[in-house]
């Protein structure tokens, strides 16, 4: 292929990418806007944490119960519809929202229910959502393209609490649900104006099988790559690890200072998130995509053990950075792998299955926590003990010490974890041994 016939063909499609990326980027941002308005609504209204963080339990539950179903209809329906029926179906959520508050009826039990439509909704767009973008590129693109996409979700999570905080005084609920009404006809014009590849389905002779039979589908791929089962169960054991700083950050700062000094930690992390995407984006990652996987989860073990070093925002701030810059190097790298090595007649069931395997451990930390910092690290590295006159003295005692402890600990445990997965060839070679579902020229729906 000629360098004229090359641009020819990957022009137009990096046009397709982008304007699919932007209008889902701005959908992002209005559901972030109303995310946090929804919080602080909670919050206000009823005074009670609990009440706020079961906004937080309703959200993760669609995305585990449908995911592996989710990915069959992915594969067998047209990625087009299924992103705009996505947006449909979380815009009627928000259009309930707004009825239920210009009626005054809005109840906290309808808000757990409109917060299970929106991550439903979320659950079918996410997996169709990648699994286009290897319709619309060249698989050497992947790479940019999973770290344009964290980028624009990086962007969302800085932007949309900032805006929101602003907004919110100003016009309210309703006004912010009417933003974010906006950002889904953004969304789906944005959709409506590209031209995204449909798969041709090869005729099956056999009788139809039923949607329990064709979801294993995804699971018997990647049971038959030895290669993606590693990748799978890596990621698995590093998400659990992962998950603790996103609960324990908040507790470990306000241990020894206020909520505008956590605000800022959290800001930081933020925009190492939004760094470390745009860094992957122009770099492209590694020729072999793994290196960026294994190569990069050492700083996500150095990044912990600073976060648990001392008790100085500074420190921890650095910590927190380097975290959040290393993950969407990591993440963009693991997506490029699978959009590469799997068939995309079969990307839908295959994506949703590797996402709930390999995410299904994230909320075993987000239970294990804190009852770990209270019962167990705490009373460690409290004055007088077990560990005071040890880690104590490298560390400090008293109150946040234990989760610091806890930080030291799991980054420990990630250090090990990388390790395993440098020496483990069929995790290492992974991309020699698992040959490739894609052409390197052309996108896989030309």
């Amino acid at each position: 292929m000629t360098m004229e016939q090359e641009e020819q063909q990957t022009g137009p499609t990096w046009r397709n990418f982008i304007t699919l990326w932007v209008g889902q980027v701005v959908s992002l941002f209005g559901s972030g806007l109303t995310g946090f308005a929804l919080g602080v609504w909670v919050y206000q209204s009823t005074g009670s944490v609990t009440d706020f963080t079961l906004i937080f339990a309703f959200g993760s539950l669609p995305g585990l119960l449908l995911g592996p179903f989710v990915g069959v209809l992915v594969d067998e329906w047209d990625r087009r519809w299924i992103l705009i029926l996505s947006d449909g179906l979380a815009a009627l959520g928000t259009v309930a929202l707004i009825v239920l508050l210009v009626l005054d009826r809005l109840e906290l039990w309808h808000i757990y229910l409109i917060v299970m439509v929106g991550a439903s909704a979320m659950s079918v767009q996410r997996p169709a959502y990648h699994a286009t973008v290897t319709l619309l590129l060249p698989k050497r693109h992947f790479a940019r393209a999973s770290g344009l996409l964290q980028f624009g979700q990086s962007g969302s999570q800085i932007l949309a609490p900032l805006i929101a905080g602003i907004l919110l005084p100003l016009i309210a609920l309703h006004g912010i649900i009417a933003i974010d009404l906006t950002t889904f006809l953004i969304a789906v014009v944005t959709l409506l104006m590209i031209a995204i590849p449909k798969i041709e389905k090869q005729p099956d002779p056999g009788p139809k099988k039923s949607i329990f039979a064709q979801a294993a589908v995804g699971w018997t791929y990647i049971r038959e790559r030895p290669g993606l089962v590693s990748l799978v169960l890596y990621f698995a054991v590093v998400n659990l690890l992962f998950a603790f700083s996103i609960v324990l950050t908040t507790p470990l700062v306000l241990s020894f200072t206020g909520a505008p000094q956590l605000g800022l930690v959290l800001s930081v992390g933020s925009i190492g998130a939004l760094l470390g995407s745009l860094f992957v984006s122009i770099w492209g990652g590694p020729k072999k995509s793994i290196n960026g996987v294994l190569g990069f989860s050492p700083l996500l073990g150095l990044g912990y053990l600073v976060v648990g070093a001392r008790p100085s925002l500074t420190v921890i701030t650095v910590g927190v950075f380097l975290l959040f810059f290393a993950a969407p190097v990591i993440n963009a790298s693991n997506r490029a792998i699978w959009q590469s090595k799997v068939d995309p007649k079969l990307q839908g069931r295959v994506f949703a299955v590797s996402q709930l395997v390999s995410q299904f451990t994230a909320p075993i930390a987000y239970l294990a926590a804190g009852p770990l910092a209270d019962g167990l690290f705490e009373p460690l590295m409290a004055p007088g003990g077990a560990l005071s006159d040890t880690a104590g003295r490298f560390l400090g005692v008293g109150a946040g010490r234990g989760i610091a402890f806890q930080f030291v600990v799991m980054g420990v445990l990630l250090l090990l974890v990388a390790g395993a997965g440098l020496l483990y060839p069929r995790l290492r070679r992974l991309e020699e041994e698992v040959p490739d579902a894609i052409p390197d020229e052309a996108p896989a729906g030309a």
